[in-house]
């Protein structure tokens, strides 16, 4: 049931819904784009979406469906741009200098891998994106894209205005809602110091749009990690960690998860009814 869903909701988004159809121009990684020389994975493509509704925000949203390639795991990238140390834990420890070029994800309860689950949203949110005036462009339409974090980071930042990575987290305590934020150790590295501020007002905007459509929130809506994609990121960028491996996954969870995403963007861009 789970693949019909899948791809159910990828043949939406590429054909376009009964009365749409969407212009999509396949965007791959060019090297003499600033820190694109930083990446390991690299031969996948992206895919940029067009709006046909009849007002376009004539924005573009970069939806990165969270890991999804193949072999990610056995290649390291640098941390951050500069090759100093990581400054917290996470999925590589800190004070690391290189980091897993993609993690393969955790597995929830019901043993649907998590990369299952964000391509699944992925899909959800794009097309509500489209349908409300913003163009996609959607880093992974498949189960697998090789494009690691770096490469994904640099597309976002040279052909979107900003940069949403969908995630649920490894605990199993369906916890809620929430995001990455910027610990204080990156904040006078650049291009993280000329960008944090605008990472988190992105933040902030999704967790209010989640919460607003009635989503559970973690704590106070966030939590700080030092993440290759924040450290690279040249434009308003955020990993949203949607829940955990306890989390419903369901089609009217993906579904209500959307929506408040798409207010929390519509929030950060002044587009609020």
């Amino acid at each position: 049931m789970k693949k019909l869903r899948l791809f159910v909701a990828a043949c939406v988004l590429a054909l376009g819904m009964s009365t749409q159809a969407f212009a999509a121009t396949s965007i791959g990684l060019n090297l003499d784009w600033k820190y694109a020389e930083n990446s390991k994975i690299n031969t996948g493509k992206a895919v940029l979406y067009t709006t046909d509704a009849s007002k376009s925000k004539d924005i573009t949203v970069a939806v990165n469906a969270g890991h999804g390639t193949k072999g990610g795991e056995s290649v390291k990238t640098l941390c951050h741009p500069d090759g100093t140390r990581k400054v917290t834990g996470g999925s590589t420890a800190a004070g690391a200098i290189k980091a897993t070029a993609v993690s393969s994800g955790m597995t929830f309860a019901d043993g649907t891998p998590e990369a299952t689950v964000t391509l699944e949203m992925a899909h959800i949110l794009g097309r509500k994106l489209l349908k409300d005036g913003y163009n996609v462009l959607m880093i992974r339409t498949d189960s697998d894209v090789q494009l690691d974090n770096i490469a994904r980071t640099v597309i976002a930042n040279n052909k979107a205005d900003c940069h949403i990575a969908l995630h649920w987290d490894s605990t199993n305590k369906d916890k809620g809602a929430f995001y990455m934020s910027t610990p204080d150790g990156l904040k006078n590295m650049e291009p993280v110091a000329s960008y944090w501020k605008k990472h988190e007002k992105l933040g902030e905007s999704l967790i209010s749009g989640l919460k607003a459509e009635g989503v559970a929130i973690f704590s106070g809506g966030s939590m700080d990690m030092d993440l290759t994609q924040t450290s690279y990121s040249t434009i308003p960028s955020v990993d949203i960690e949607l829940g955990d491996k306890a989390s419903s996954h369901s089609e009217a969870t993906l579904d209500k998860l959307a929506d408040g995403l798409v207010k929390g963007i519509n929030t950060y861009y002044g587009f609020t009814k």
